[in-house]
Protein backbone atom coordinates (compact mmCIF):
# COMPACT_ATOMS: atom_id res chain seq x y z
CA UNK A 1 0.00 0.00 0.00
CA UNK A 2 2.77 2.42 0.98
CA UNK A 3 4.77 1.45 -2.14
CA UNK A 4 1.77 2.14 -4.41
CA UNK A 5 1.20 5.50 -2.69
CA UNK A 6 4.90 6.40 -3.11
CA UNK A 7 4.80 5.46 -6.82
CA UNK A 8 1.64 7.54 -7.31
CA UNK A 9 3.28 10.57 -5.69
CA UNK A 10 6.36 10.15 -7.90
CA UNK A 11 4.16 10.00 -11.02
CA UNK A 12 2.25 13.13 -9.94
CA UNK A 13 5.53 14.94 -9.30
CA UNK A 14 6.87 13.98 -12.74
CA UNK A 15 3.64 15.11 -14.44
CA UNK A 16 3.64 18.39 -12.50
CA UNK A 17 7.29 19.04 -13.32
CA UNK A 18 6.69 18.19 -16.97
CA UNK A 19 3.72 20.60 -17.20
CA UNK A 20 5.78 23.38 -15.59
CA UNK A 21 8.63 22.73 -18.00
CA UNK A 22 6.24 23.04 -20.95
CA UNK A 23 5.21 26.58 -20.03
CA UNK A 24 6.58 28.83 -22.73
CA UNK A 25 7.51 32.44 -21.98
CA UNK A 26 8.73 34.90 -24.62
CA UNK A 27 12.23 36.35 -24.45
CA UNK A 28 13.16 40.00 -24.70
CA UNK A 29 10.85 42.39 -26.50
CA UNK A 30 10.46 41.51 -30.16
CA UNK A 31 11.46 37.92 -29.36
CA UNK A 32 8.20 36.01 -29.18
CA UNK A 33 7.79 32.65 -30.87
CA UNK A 34 4.80 32.21 -33.14
CA UNK A 35 2.91 29.00 -33.93
CA UNK A 36 0.08 28.38 -36.30
CA UNK A 37 -3.31 27.54 -34.78
CA UNK A 38 -3.05 24.04 -36.30
CA UNK A 39 0.26 23.37 -34.52
CA UNK A 40 -1.57 23.76 -31.21
CA UNK A 41 -4.62 21.81 -32.30
CA UNK A 42 -6.85 24.80 -32.99
CA UNK A 43 -9.25 25.34 -35.86
CA UNK A 44 -7.56 27.96 -38.04
CA UNK A 45 -10.78 29.04 -39.76
CA UNK A 46 -12.38 29.82 -36.40
CA UNK A 47 -9.37 31.92 -35.41
CA UNK A 48 -9.65 33.82 -38.68
CA UNK A 49 -13.36 34.26 -38.02
CA UNK A 50 -12.54 35.78 -34.60
CA UNK A 51 -10.05 38.18 -36.20
CA UNK A 52 -12.52 39.30 -38.85
CA UNK A 53 -15.23 39.71 -36.21
CA UNK A 54 -12.91 41.97 -34.20
CA UNK A 55 -12.04 44.06 -37.27
CA UNK A 56 -15.71 44.36 -38.22
CA UNK A 57 -16.50 45.63 -34.72
CA UNK A 58 -13.94 48.41 -34.44
CA UNK A 59 -15.02 51.19 -32.12
CA UNK A 60 -16.87 54.01 -33.85
CA UNK A 61 -15.47 56.59 -31.42
CA UNK A 62 -13.07 59.21 -32.84
CA UNK A 63 -9.45 58.16 -33.19
CA UNK A 64 -8.50 61.47 -31.59
CA UNK A 65 -8.48 60.69 -27.87
CA UNK A 66 -8.69 64.39 -27.07
CA UNK A 67 -11.79 64.80 -29.21
CA UNK A 68 -13.26 61.65 -27.71
CA UNK A 69 -12.59 62.96 -24.19
CA UNK A 70 -14.42 66.21 -24.76
CA UNK A 71 -17.36 64.28 -26.18
CA UNK A 72 -17.57 62.06 -23.09
CA UNK A 73 -15.86 62.66 -19.72
CA UNK A 74 -14.88 66.18 -20.72
CA UNK A 75 -18.54 67.18 -20.54
CA UNK A 76 -18.62 66.50 -16.80
CA UNK A 77 -17.99 69.23 -14.18
CA UNK A 78 -14.27 70.14 -14.10
CA UNK A 79 -13.84 67.79 -17.07
CA UNK A 80 -10.99 69.67 -18.75
CA UNK A 81 -7.94 67.59 -19.62
CA UNK A 82 -4.87 67.88 -17.40
CA UNK A 83 -2.84 65.00 -18.85
CA UNK A 84 -1.59 64.16 -22.33
CA UNK A 85 -3.77 62.55 -24.99
CA UNK A 86 -2.59 60.48 -27.96
CA UNK A 87 -4.48 59.62 -31.12
CA UNK A 88 -5.16 55.89 -31.36
CA UNK A 89 -4.39 53.43 -34.12
CA UNK A 90 -6.61 50.88 -35.89
CA UNK A 91 -8.41 47.95 -34.32
CA UNK A 92 -5.62 45.67 -33.10
CA UNK A 93 -5.38 42.29 -31.42
CA UNK A 94 -3.19 39.38 -30.34
CA UNK A 95 -4.14 35.81 -29.39
CA UNK A 96 -1.74 33.94 -27.08
CA UNK A 97 -2.19 30.18 -26.60
CA UNK A 98 0.14 28.19 -24.34
CA UNK A 99 2.40 31.24 -24.32
CA UNK A 100 2.80 31.37 -28.13
CA UNK A 101 1.45 34.00 -30.49
CA UNK A 102 -1.02 32.21 -32.77
CA UNK A 103 -2.46 35.35 -34.34
CA UNK A 104 -2.00 39.12 -34.36
CA UNK A 105 -3.40 41.90 -36.49
CA UNK A 106 -3.58 45.66 -36.72
CA UNK A 107 -0.56 47.47 -35.27
CA UNK A 108 0.57 45.37 -32.26
CA UNK A 109 3.76 47.39 -31.71
CA UNK A 110 2.01 50.77 -31.77
CA UNK A 111 1.91 52.62 -28.43
CA UNK A 112 -1.60 53.80 -27.58
CA UNK A 113 -3.47 54.93 -24.49
CA UNK A 114 -4.96 51.97 -22.66
CA UNK A 115 -7.21 53.93 -20.29
CA UNK A 116 -8.44 51.90 -17.29
CA UNK A 117 -6.23 48.88 -17.97
CA UNK A 118 -3.74 51.20 -16.26
CA UNK A 119 -5.49 50.30 -13.00
CA UNK A 120 -4.22 46.72 -13.26
CA UNK A 121 -0.63 47.99 -13.32
CA UNK A 122 -1.48 50.14 -10.29
CA UNK A 123 -2.82 47.06 -8.48
CA UNK A 124 0.52 45.33 -9.04
CA UNK A 125 2.36 48.35 -7.61
CA UNK A 126 0.27 48.08 -4.47
CA UNK A 127 0.99 44.34 -4.46
CA UNK A 128 4.72 45.04 -4.58
CA UNK A 129 4.35 47.31 -1.54
CA UNK A 130 2.40 44.50 0.16
CA UNK A 131 5.00 41.86 -0.70
CA UNK A 132 7.75 44.10 0.69
CA UNK A 133 5.91 44.45 3.98
CA UNK A 134 5.32 48.17 3.44
CA UNK A 135 1.59 47.41 3.69
CA UNK A 136 1.06 44.90 6.45
CA UNK A 137 -2.58 44.05 5.77
CA UNK A 138 -4.97 45.19 3.03
CA UNK A 139 -7.58 45.70 5.74
CA UNK A 140 -5.38 48.28 7.48
CA UNK A 141 -6.60 51.85 7.38
CA UNK A 142 -4.63 53.93 4.87
CA UNK A 143 -4.41 57.07 6.99
CA UNK A 144 -1.72 55.84 9.43
CA UNK A 145 0.53 54.95 6.44
CA UNK A 146 0.38 58.45 4.98
CA UNK A 147 2.94 61.17 5.56
CA UNK A 148 1.70 64.72 4.89
CA UNK A 149 1.62 65.20 1.12
CA UNK A 150 3.45 68.31 -0.09
CA UNK A 151 2.09 69.27 -3.53
CA UNK A 152 4.22 71.26 -5.95
CA UNK A 153 1.88 74.24 -6.13
CA UNK A 154 4.12 76.97 -4.76
CA UNK A 155 5.10 80.00 -6.83
CA UNK A 156 8.08 82.18 -6.00
CA UNK A 157 6.23 85.22 -7.31
CA UNK A 158 3.07 84.85 -5.28
CA UNK A 159 2.11 87.08 -2.40
CA UNK A 160 2.67 84.79 0.58
CA UNK A 161 0.43 86.90 2.78
CA UNK A 162 -2.50 86.00 0.55
CA UNK A 163 -2.03 82.34 1.49
CA UNK A 164 -1.38 82.81 5.20
CA UNK A 165 -3.38 80.30 7.23
CA UNK A 166 -4.21 78.06 4.26
CA UNK A 167 -3.01 74.41 4.40
CA UNK A 168 0.40 73.80 2.81
CA UNK A 169 0.12 70.00 2.89
CA UNK A 170 -2.63 67.56 1.95
CA UNK A 171 -4.12 65.41 4.70
CA UNK A 172 -6.24 63.15 2.53
CA UNK A 173 -7.52 60.68 5.11
CA UNK A 174 -8.60 63.07 7.84
CA UNK A 175 -12.16 63.27 9.10
CA UNK A 176 -14.72 60.83 10.41
CA UNK A 177 -15.45 59.19 7.06
CA UNK A 178 -12.09 59.22 5.24
CA UNK A 179 -10.23 57.96 8.31
CA UNK A 180 -12.15 54.64 8.07
CA UNK A 181 -10.91 53.83 4.57
CA UNK A 182 -8.65 50.79 4.13
CA UNK A 183 -6.38 49.70 1.30
CA UNK A 184 -8.96 47.04 0.49
CA UNK A 185 -11.67 49.67 0.08
CA UNK A 186 -9.55 51.64 -2.39
CA UNK A 187 -8.53 48.52 -4.33
CA UNK A 188 -12.16 47.46 -4.68
CA UNK A 189 -13.58 50.94 -5.36
CA UNK A 190 -15.84 50.83 -2.32
CA UNK A 191 -14.26 53.64 -0.24
CA UNK A 192 -16.66 56.51 -1.10
CA UNK A 193 -13.72 58.81 -0.28
CA UNK A 194 -14.71 62.46 -0.10
CA UNK A 195 -12.47 65.25 -1.32
CA UNK A 196 -10.68 66.89 -4.23
CA UNK A 197 -7.43 65.71 -5.78
CA UNK A 198 -5.52 67.35 -8.65
CA UNK A 199 -8.38 69.79 -9.10
CA UNK A 200 -11.02 67.08 -9.53
CA UNK A 201 -13.73 66.69 -6.84
CA UNK A 202 -14.83 63.10 -6.22
CA UNK A 203 -18.44 63.96 -7.08
CA UNK A 204 -17.47 65.38 -10.49
CA UNK A 205 -16.47 61.97 -11.90
CA UNK A 206 -19.54 60.33 -13.44
CA UNK A 207 -21.81 62.65 -11.43
CA UNK A 208 -25.34 61.74 -10.42
CA UNK A 209 -28.04 63.10 -12.67
CA UNK A 210 -29.59 64.74 -9.63
CA UNK A 211 -27.32 67.76 -9.21
CA UNK A 212 -28.68 68.50 -5.75
CA UNK A 213 -26.85 65.43 -4.41
CA UNK A 214 -23.38 66.31 -5.72
CA UNK A 215 -22.08 67.97 -2.57
CA UNK A 216 -24.79 67.16 -0.05
CA UNK A 217 -25.45 63.43 0.00
CA UNK A 218 -24.59 61.28 2.98
CA UNK A 219 -21.50 59.13 2.58
CA UNK A 220 -21.80 55.36 2.30
CA UNK A 221 -19.99 53.30 4.90
CA UNK A 222 -16.64 52.25 3.37
CA UNK A 223 -16.96 48.78 1.85
CA UNK A 224 -20.73 48.86 1.46
CA UNK A 225 -21.19 50.39 -2.01
CA UNK A 226 -19.17 50.00 -5.22
CA UNK A 227 -18.57 53.09 -7.34
CA UNK A 228 -16.18 53.30 -10.28
CA UNK A 229 -14.40 56.60 -9.63
CA UNK A 230 -11.08 57.78 -11.08
CA UNK A 231 -10.49 60.48 -8.47
CA UNK A 232 -10.26 57.73 -5.86
CA UNK A 233 -8.13 55.61 -8.17
CA UNK A 234 -5.68 58.51 -8.40
CA UNK A 235 -5.79 58.71 -4.61
CA UNK A 236 -4.65 55.07 -4.42
CA UNK A 237 -1.81 55.82 -6.87
CA UNK A 238 -0.64 58.68 -4.65
CA UNK A 239 -0.92 56.53 -1.50
CA UNK A 240 1.07 53.72 -3.14
CA UNK A 241 3.84 56.14 -4.14
CA UNK A 242 3.83 57.50 -0.60
CA UNK A 243 4.67 54.11 0.94
CA UNK A 244 7.05 53.01 -1.85
CA UNK A 245 8.77 56.45 -1.80
CA UNK A 246 9.56 56.10 -5.48
CA UNK A 247 7.69 57.00 -8.69
CA UNK A 248 5.37 54.14 -9.62
CA UNK A 249 6.63 53.84 -13.23
CA UNK A 250 10.16 53.31 -11.89
CA UNK A 251 8.99 50.60 -9.48
CA UNK A 252 6.93 48.93 -12.20
CA UNK A 253 9.79 48.95 -14.69
CA UNK A 254 12.38 47.52 -12.29
CA UNK A 255 10.21 44.86 -10.66
CA UNK A 256 7.93 43.78 -13.51
CA UNK A 257 8.22 45.25 -16.99
CA UNK A 258 11.95 44.72 -17.51
CA UNK A 259 11.69 41.20 -16.13
CA UNK A 260 8.89 40.15 -18.47
CA UNK A 261 10.83 41.51 -21.44
CA UNK A 262 8.54 44.46 -22.14
CA UNK A 263 9.69 46.95 -24.75
CA UNK A 264 11.20 50.34 -23.83
CA UNK A 265 8.26 52.11 -25.48
CA UNK A 266 5.63 52.12 -22.72
CA UNK A 267 5.11 55.23 -20.58
CA UNK A 268 2.93 55.84 -17.52
CA UNK A 269 1.79 59.46 -17.50
CA UNK A 270 0.42 61.62 -14.71
CA UNK A 271 -1.10 65.09 -14.77
CA UNK A 272 0.50 68.48 -15.26
CA UNK A 273 -0.42 69.37 -11.65
CA UNK A 274 0.13 65.99 -9.92
CA UNK A 275 3.65 66.72 -8.68
CA UNK A 276 4.63 66.20 -5.05
CA UNK A 277 7.82 66.25 -2.99
CA UNK A 278 8.96 63.04 -1.25
CA UNK A 279 12.33 62.80 0.48
CA UNK A 280 13.32 66.09 -1.11
CA UNK A 281 12.64 64.75 -4.64
CA UNK A 282 10.01 65.96 -7.07
CA UNK A 283 7.82 63.04 -8.13
CA UNK A 284 4.82 62.89 -10.40
CA UNK A 285 1.85 60.96 -9.10
CA UNK A 286 0.57 58.98 -12.08
CA UNK A 287 -3.08 58.57 -12.97
CA UNK A 288 -5.00 55.33 -12.88
CA UNK A 289 -6.45 55.74 -16.35
CA UNK A 290 -6.99 58.08 -19.29
CA UNK A 291 -9.69 60.03 -17.51
CA UNK A 292 -8.60 63.69 -18.01
CA UNK A 293 -5.60 62.38 -20.01
CA UNK A 294 -2.52 60.46 -18.98
CA UNK A 295 -2.43 56.88 -17.77
CA UNK A 296 -0.55 53.99 -19.37
CA UNK A 297 0.61 54.44 -22.97
CA UNK A 298 1.55 50.94 -24.17
CA UNK A 299 1.60 48.56 -27.13
CA UNK A 300 -0.63 45.52 -27.55
CA UNK A 301 2.50 43.34 -27.45
CA UNK A 302 3.40 44.66 -24.00
CA UNK A 303 -0.21 44.35 -22.86
CA UNK A 304 -0.07 40.68 -23.91
CA UNK A 305 3.07 40.13 -21.82
CA UNK A 306 1.32 41.64 -18.82
CA UNK A 307 -1.73 39.46 -19.46
CA UNK A 308 0.51 36.39 -19.62
CA UNK A 309 2.03 37.36 -16.26
CA UNK A 310 -1.42 37.58 -14.65
CA UNK A 311 -2.34 34.27 -16.32
CA UNK A 312 0.50 32.71 -14.30
CA UNK A 313 -0.51 34.54 -11.11
CA UNK A 314 2.52 36.82 -11.11
CA UNK A 315 5.08 34.13 -11.98
CA UNK A 316 7.46 34.59 -14.93
CA UNK A 317 9.84 31.80 -15.87
CA UNK A 318 9.79 30.46 -12.33
CA UNK A 319 10.34 33.83 -10.63
CA UNK A 320 7.45 35.13 -8.54
CA UNK A 321 7.38 38.83 -9.43
CA UNK A 322 4.19 39.55 -7.49
CA UNK A 323 3.17 37.02 -4.87
CA UNK A 324 0.64 34.34 -5.73
CA UNK A 325 -1.26 35.33 -2.59
CA UNK A 326 -1.71 38.85 -3.97
CA UNK A 327 -2.88 37.55 -7.35
CA UNK A 328 -5.39 35.26 -5.70
CA UNK A 329 -6.73 38.17 -3.62
CA UNK A 330 -7.06 40.25 -6.79
CA UNK A 331 -9.30 37.52 -8.23
CA UNK A 332 -11.68 37.33 -5.28
CA UNK A 333 -15.11 38.97 -5.71
CA UNK A 334 -15.88 42.27 -4.06
CA UNK A 335 -18.81 41.87 -1.70
CA UNK A 336 -20.56 44.98 -3.01
CA UNK A 337 -19.81 44.12 -6.67
CA UNK A 338 -19.26 40.41 -7.16
CA UNK A 339 -17.91 40.67 -10.74
CA UNK A 340 -15.06 42.94 -9.62
CA UNK A 341 -11.88 41.98 -7.78
CA UNK A 342 -9.02 44.35 -7.12
CA UNK A 343 -8.89 47.09 -9.71
CA UNK A 344 -8.84 46.31 -12.66
CA UNK A 345 -9.54 42.57 -12.36
CA UNK A 346 -13.01 42.17 -13.88
CA UNK A 347 -14.42 38.76 -12.97
CA UNK A 348 -16.80 36.60 -14.99
CA UNK A 349 -19.01 35.81 -12.01
CA UNK A 350 -22.10 33.86 -13.10
CA UNK A 351 -20.83 34.43 -16.66
CA UNK A 352 -22.64 37.75 -16.67
CA UNK A 353 -20.04 39.74 -18.61
CA UNK A 354 -18.77 37.02 -20.95
CA UNK A 355 -21.41 34.27 -21.29
CA UNK A 356 -19.19 32.21 -23.63
CA UNK A 357 -16.15 32.19 -21.31
CA UNK A 358 -15.36 30.05 -18.25
CA UNK A 359 -16.64 31.54 -15.02
CA UNK A 360 -13.12 31.61 -13.54
CA UNK A 361 -11.73 33.73 -16.38
CA UNK A 362 -11.04 37.43 -15.80
CA UNK A 363 -10.06 40.42 -17.88
CA UNK A 364 -8.42 43.82 -17.60
CA UNK A 365 -10.70 46.39 -19.21
CA UNK A 366 -10.35 49.98 -20.32
CA UNK A 367 -12.36 52.50 -22.26
CA UNK A 368 -11.93 52.25 -25.97
CA UNK A 369 -12.70 49.35 -25.61
CA UNK A 370 -9.36 47.86 -24.54
CA UNK A 371 -9.60 44.26 -23.30
CA UNK A 372 -6.93 41.89 -22.01
CA UNK A 373 -8.78 38.58 -21.58
CA UNK A 374 -7.09 36.03 -19.28
CA UNK A 375 -8.26 32.41 -19.26
CA UNK A 376 -6.22 30.19 -16.93
CA UNK A 377 -8.40 27.17 -17.68
CA UNK A 378 -7.48 27.26 -21.38
CA UNK A 379 -4.00 28.83 -21.08
CA UNK A 380 -5.23 31.70 -23.21
CA UNK A 381 -4.70 35.47 -23.41
CA UNK A 382 -6.52 37.70 -25.88
CA UNK A 383 -5.72 41.37 -26.37
CA UNK A 384 -8.41 43.23 -28.30
CA UNK A 385 -8.06 46.99 -28.65
CA UNK A 386 -10.50 49.58 -29.99
CA UNK A 387 -13.52 47.30 -30.26
CA UNK A 388 -17.15 47.87 -29.43
CA UNK A 389 -17.94 46.75 -25.90
CA UNK A 390 -20.75 44.59 -27.27
CA UNK A 391 -18.18 42.59 -29.29
CA UNK A 392 -16.11 41.38 -26.33
CA UNK A 393 -17.93 38.09 -25.87
CA UNK A 394 -18.12 37.46 -29.61
CA UNK A 395 -14.35 37.54 -29.96
CA UNK A 396 -13.78 35.27 -26.98
CA UNK A 397 -16.54 32.90 -28.12
CA UNK A 398 -14.96 32.36 -31.55
CA UNK A 399 -11.50 31.74 -30.13
CA UNK A 400 -12.85 29.23 -27.64
CA UNK A 401 -14.81 27.49 -30.39
CA UNK A 402 -11.53 26.99 -32.25
CA UNK A 403 -10.42 24.67 -29.45
CA UNK A 404 -13.33 22.25 -29.82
Amino acid sequence: MKLRLFKSLVVLFIISTSVQAQNYFPGKWGDWEKKSPAELGLNASKIQEAIQFAKDNESTNPRSMEENHYGTFGREPFGYGIGPFKDRGPQTGIIIKDGYIIAEWGEPFRVDMTHSVTKSFLTYNVGIAYDRGLIRDVNDKVGPYMAPVLPMTWDDNRNHADHYGSPKVLDLFAGEHNSKITWNHLLRQTSDWQGTLWGKPDWADRPDRDRTTWTTRERHEPGSVYEYNDVRVNLLALAAMNVLREPLPKVLRETIMDKIGASPTWRWQGYENSWVVIDGQQMQAVSGGGHWGGGMFISARDQARFGLLTLHNGNWKGEQLVSEAWNKMAQTPTEAQTDYGFMNWFLNTDKKRLPSAPENSFFHLGSGTNMVYVDQENDLVIVARWIKTSAMDGIVKRVLESMN
